[in-house]
């Protein structure tokens, strides 16, 4: 009620009426413009107990021209599963975000996209991951990346658990072909991709370890993070936490510090 009490009849692209006693659109006005019945629509006004489906909330929120976020509450008012949020790949990263990032220095941290593209990392990402090569991808990074392999301890078993959630992340969206493109590419690239890909194995997402034998900083071993970014659930914020109890965290205080060092001088 509060959100046709918003919309003119003139923005709906209605005539105005004589006597109109309503604020903005009556409800019959709006069971015409999103194709209800009239006495159903009002029925769903007064919370009822009538069956609603997905395509009747959404051609109400158009009618209503809800925003992103009223229209999952006026779903989840309908006792229905809301929608996924709208695709926002390819926007720029909020300036807000690329900050945080920076400011976790110096614990490393890199924000992926949904087909694990890097599109932001600080420096002790950089540094302590061996993220400096050309190959943006994450999960080509895990095969290409000649340094990054020859660092990660049990290269093997940590592969296969990221493959195996690279699947499950896929498979939740079954009509993105963005995630093809990433698989094709790696099968032509890696025999072991290909392995491991086809064993059609599923991992839930969360906390897991990862132990590097860094050429520089010796042993660095982390607890890995990932969160989704606000707004933006096509954005993960992955961050590696030093171990408590380690030394870690010193060890990528003196690479930076001599990275530091080295920039200076040159």
């Amino acid at each position: 009620m509060s959100r046709r009490a918003r919309i003119s009849p003139a923005e709906a692209g209605l005539a105005p009426g004589p006597r109109r006693r309503t604020p903005g659109l009556r409800r019959e006005e709006v069971a015409v413009l999103a194709g209800v019945g009239v006495s159903w629509y009002q029925w769903l006004e007064q919370g009822r107990d009538i069956t609603v489906s997905p395509q009747v909330l959404e051609a109400i929120a158009r009618t209503l021209r809800l925003d992103e976020a009223e229209r999952r509450h006026l779903y989840v008012l309908a006792d229905l599963n809301p929608p996924l949020p709208c695709d926002a790949s390819g926007s720029p990263v909020d300036p807000a975000m690329l900050r945080l990032v920076q400011g976790l220095m110096p614990m490393p941290a890199f924000i992926l996209d949904k087909y694990w593209n890097q599109v932001a990392a600080n420096r002790a990402a950089e540094l302590a991951l061996c993220m400096t090569s050309g190959e943006h991808n994450g999960l080509a990074c895990l095969f290409t990346n000649e340094a990054f392999r020859t660092c990660l301890v049990n290269w093997r078993q940590t592969v296969a658990s990221l493959v195996a959630r690279y699947r499950a992340e896929m498979s939740a969206c079954p009509d993105d072909p963005g995630f093809t493109t990433v698989v094709d590419r790696l099968l032509g690239l890696s025999a072991e991709f290909a392995e491991l890909w086809a064993r059609h194995d599923v991992a839930p997402d969360g906390i897991v370890g990862k132990i590097f034998a860094h050429p520089r900083a010796g042993r660095l071993e982390f607890e890995v993070t990932r969160v989704r970014v606000p707004g933006r659930p096509d954005l993960t914020l992955t961050m590696d936490n030093p171990v408590a109890g380690t030394d870690t965290a010193a060890r990528i205080a003196r690479l930076l510090a001599d990275d530091e060092r080295d920039g200076v001088a040159v």
